[in-house]
C-alpha cells in the first residue's frame, strides 16, 4: 500500500521565469506519511511489452515504509532516501506533467530540511544521478533544481542542497565539456560557505579612511552587501533598522554591522548615507574586489552574511528575518 501526496494544480509548463509553486504542507505530509502509514495511490506511467505506450503519469506513487520502521526520524530518513523509487527518470512523459513532477519536487525539497544535511545532500546527489538516462530529463530536472535551491527569488532555494546538484552535474556523462555553468557555480558556491571562514576585503569610508572585514571585532559580525536606492535593499536597510534585537546587539557592542556598496557609481551611494544608521559601518569597496573577484556570491543584492567573533559563517545569503531569528535563538 502506498501513500499519496495532494498535489496543487499548477500551470501546463515550466520554465525558470515561472513562478514559484506553492508548495503542499509538507509537515501535514510527513505526519500523514510516518504516523498513518499507507493510502492505496493512483496510477503512474505503466505499459505492458503488448499494449502501445499510453501516457497515464497522474500521480508520484509513494514507496511503502516498512511497519517495523516506527520512529518519525527512521521514516522520515526512509522516504527521503527513497522517494524517486518508483519513477522511470528514462520516461520523457513526466517532462509534460508539471503538475505532478514539479510540485513532487517541491515537496521532495522541503523533506530533506527534516533529515540530516549529509544524508540529505547524498539524496540529492542520487536522484541527479539517476537522471542520466535521459537528457531530456536530466535537463528538466536539474533546471528544477536551479529553480527551487538556486533561483535568488526562491523561497527554498538552499545553496547547501544545490551543491550535491552541481557535482552531480559535472560528473554526469550527459553534459559535455563545453557546459561549464555547473563548474562555475560551484566554485563560487564553495566560497564563504556556513562553517568556513569568511573571505578578508578591504572597505573604504566616505573619509577615506579605510579599514578590513577581520579588524572588525565583536561577537557578530552582520555583512550587508546592498546597492541603495534599490527596492529590495530599501526594504532591507527599513527592516534592519527596526529589529529590536540588532539594536540591542549593536548598542551593547556585541554586534558589528558592516554595509558595503560594491559598484562604481560612488555619487548615487553617497546621496543615500544619511539613510544608514550611524551605529553601522557604512563603506564601499575602491577596488571592486568583492565583485569581479568574485569574493562573494552576488547572483542578488542585497546579500547578508551572519559571522561569528573567529569570521566563521554562520548564515550565507539569508534573510533578514532569518537573522534576526538566529540571533535572537542564540542570545
Amino acid at each position: 500500500m502506498f501513500f499519496h501526496i495532494v498535489f496543487i494544480p499548477l500551470l501546463p509548463k515550466v520554465s525558470l521565469n515561472q513562478p514559484i509553486v506553492m508548495k503542499t504542507n509538507i509537515s501535514l505530509i510527513l505526519i500523514l506519511c510516518l504516523l498513518l502509514g499507507a493510502c492505496k495511490n493512483g496510477n503512474a506511467s505503466s505499459q505492458s511489452k503488448s499494449e502501445t505506450p499510453q501516457d497515464t503519469i497522474k500521480a508520484i506513487k509513494m514507496p511503502a515504509i516498512p511497519q517495523m520502521m516506527t520512529a518519525p526520524e527512521q521514516r522520515a530518513d526512509f522516504l527521503a532516501k527513497h522517494y524517486w523509487d518508483n519513477v522511470n527518470f528514462a520516461d520523457t512523459n513526466y517532462i509534460h506533467h508539471p503538475e505532478v513532477t514539479e510540485q513532487a519536487w517541491a515537496d521532495y525539497c522541503d523533506l530533506l530540511n527534516h533529515i540530516p544535511l549529509e544524508t540529505a545532500q547524498q539524496a540529492m546527489r542520487n536522484v541527479i544521478d539517476r537522471t542520466n538516462v535521459d537528457k531530456k530529463v536530466f535537463t528538466y530536472i536539474t533546471d528544477l533544481a536551479d529553480k527551487y535551491l538556486y533561483d535568488p527569488n526562491s523561497p527554498m532555494r538552499n545553496e547547501e542542497f544545490y551543491i550535491p546538484v552541481l557535482e552531480a552535474m559535472i560528473a554526469s556523462p550527459v553534459l559535455n565539456e563545453t557546459e561549464i555553468r555547473p563548474q562555475a557555480r560551484l566554485k563560487l558556491a564553495q566560497k564563504n560557505r556556513i562553517g568556513t571562514k569568511a573571505l578578508n576585503f578591504t572597505y573604504t569610508l566616505a573619509s577615506g579612511a579605510q579599514g578590513s572585514l577581520y579588524q572588525l571585532k565583536a561577537e557578530y559580525l552582520l555583512l550587508f552587501i546592498n546597492n541603495p536606492g534599490c527596492q529590495a535593499c530599501t526594504e532591507t536597510i527599513e527592516g534592519l533598522k527596526n529589529a529590536p534585537i540588532i539594536n540591542q546587539l549593536l548598542q551593547e557592542k556585541k554586534l558589528v554591522l558592516l554595509s558595503i556598496y560594491p559598484d562604481e557609481e560612488l555619487d548615487e551611494w553617497k546621496k543615500h548615507l544619511s539613510e544608514f544608521p550611524n551605529e553601522w559601518i557604512n563603506g564601499y569597496d575602491k577596488k571592486f574586489t568583492i565583485k569581479e573577484e568574485q569574493v562573494y556570491d552576488l547572483k542578488a543584492i542585497p546579500t547578508l552574511y551572519l559571522l561569528d567573533k573567529d569570521k566563521t559563517v554562520l548564515l550565507k545569503d539569508a534573510t533578514a528575518p532569518a537573522i534576526e531569528a538566529y540571533l535572537m535563538q542564540h542570545q
